[in-house]
């Protein structure tokens, strides 16, 4: 299967992604305060199977059609990796908070940037790592490196951006040979299993209105997912990477209004470099069109 390389489009669904996954990760932060993570995600998972085994099964051939994969162990392994991710990322927001987790979780647009062409063989411009490395730098106000935010919990934020852009990456050589929909079923199908295998054991009772918004953390989450797998199928890594650091702000807006997290002004100095550094990449890309 080829990959298209709509980078206008891709760009638009990155920022989509962003949007969503943020306001995905203040309610995961909400629920993790109160019940247990490996059950939060758990739920979560079921919804987004039982999601996407109904698409699949309105697909011509059905579900044994859209679960034919090219690359079945890339998309088991890519699964497993997601599932993780989540969880480590949610157990990172009970530590140190949206603002803080997401200054670090955002090193990994620049590893899948960096290691998209090495791996994946993509042409990497000097104008895209110019856009790579001021986002970078930004990143670095926001950590503000010193005593604060290095402390042993940065860790867990840190391991969740290795294992999602290792999931990136996958994600866009899986899509050289199967349909977003192929992917996004193994997705759903393989992270419910492994999430039930473990989080059965991890069950807690949940009051009505946490309920609520543990309905719409799956939605959020089934969409989210859906568009990155959809971004990176039109579009290429290291081309949208710019625009993952949207995620970052939107979820820092989510952690300082909802959650009384602290607004420092290393913090806003960095969102804005961040923010510059991906308007700039969408200039050159529509100059290039």
């Amino acid at each position: 299967m080829s990959v298209g390389n709509n980078t206008q489009l891709g760009i638009a669904l990155m920022i989509a992604t962003s949007i969503v996954f943020a306001g995905q990760d203040g309610i995961s932060r909400h629920l993790a305060a109160e019940y247990n993570v490996y059950m939060i995600v758990m739920i979560r998972y079921w919804f987004f199977a039982i999601f996407v085994i109904t698409i699949a099964s309105r697909k011509a051939g059905g579900v044994v059609a859209v679960a034919s994969s090219s690359r079945p162990m890339v998309q088991i392994f890519r699964g497993l990796l997601l599932a993780v991710e989540i969880c480590v990322m949610v157990t990172g927001f009970t530590l140190l908070g949206l603002v803080e987790s997401h200054a670090v979780f955002a090193a990994y647009p620049l590893l899948v940037a960096a290691l998209s062409g090495p791996i994946l063989g993509e042409r990497v411009g000097w104008r895209r790592w110019l856009a790579i490395a001021i986002g970078f730098i930004g990143v670095l106000f926001i950590l503000k490196p010193g005593f604060g935010v290095f402390n042993p919990a940065v860790v867990v934020p840190l391991i969740a951006a290795v294992l999602f852009a290792t999931y990136g990456l996958l994600t866009r050589y899986v899509a050289r040979y199967d349909a977003t929909e192929t992917s996004f079923f193994w997705t759903g199908t393989v992270g419910a299993l492994a999430m039930t295998v473990v989080g059965v054991w991890f069950w807690q009772p949940m009051i009505g209105l946490d309920w609520a918004w543990m309905g719409l953390l799956c939605m959020t989450g089934a969409l989210g997912h859906w568009l990155l797998i959809r971004c990176y199928e039109v579009a290429e890594a290291s081309a949208v990477q710019p625009f993952a650091y949207f995620q970052m702000v939107f979820a820092a807006i989510v952690g300082i209004f909802v959650f009384s997290e602290s607004l420092k002004i290393n913090v806003l100095v960095g969102a804005g470099i961040v923010v510059a550094a991906g308007l700039f990449t969408l200039w050159r890309e529509r100059q290039q069109g």
